[in-house]
């Protein structure tokens, strides 16, 4: 079984236990962001799924797959960007921290990592003593990666 193989089927599993179905259409959605090293947009998706798929997707269709995927915590909504990821952590079958985000400006691959919830916890008391409420604890850096650093040496 392949690597991609292997990560659907952690996710078929995981929406199983939720009581949800990891559809067709949902899988070549979830296997095209595991399979790419970068972020994707909903269009990039559509163009990914008529090459590999040989079928057209409506973009409506892709936003609400990804909508549902997300929901199920297989993919991350990168605001940064507008765009997904597939997460990191699908196989895993034990928690983690709060996963981060770093985003290459210039070739849009990412890279997913982990903050200990102590450094999150300092960040939302000094967000609190500002007077805010933190919504959300996921962060997106932009970067540069090795790959587009070194292009420019």
């Amino acid at each position: 079984m392949d690597h991609v193989e292997k990560i659907i089927g952690h996710a078929e599993q995981q929406c199983k236990a939720h009581g949800v179905r990891l559809t067709v259409k949902r899988k070549q959605v979830l296997a095209g962001l595991i399979q790419s090293d970068k972020a994707l947009s909903a269009y990039e998706i559509v163009d990914f799924c008529t090459r590999h798929y040989g079928q057209t997707m409506p973009a409506m269709s892709v936003y609400r797959i990804l909508e549902f995927l997300e929901h199920e915590h297989l993919v991350h909504k990168l605001s940064l960007a507008n765009k997904y990821v597939a997460c990191a952590h699908i196989s895993c079958g034990h928690a983690h921290a709060v996963p981060q985000f770093l985003i290459c400006r210039q070739c849009s691959k990412v890279k997913e990592i982990s903050i200990q919830p102590a450094t999150i916890a300092e960040l939302r008391q000094s967000v609190n003593e500002a007077g805010f409420k933190l919504v959300t604890t996921q962060l997106e850096m932009n970067c540069l990666c090795e790959g587009c650093i070194a292009q420019a040496a």
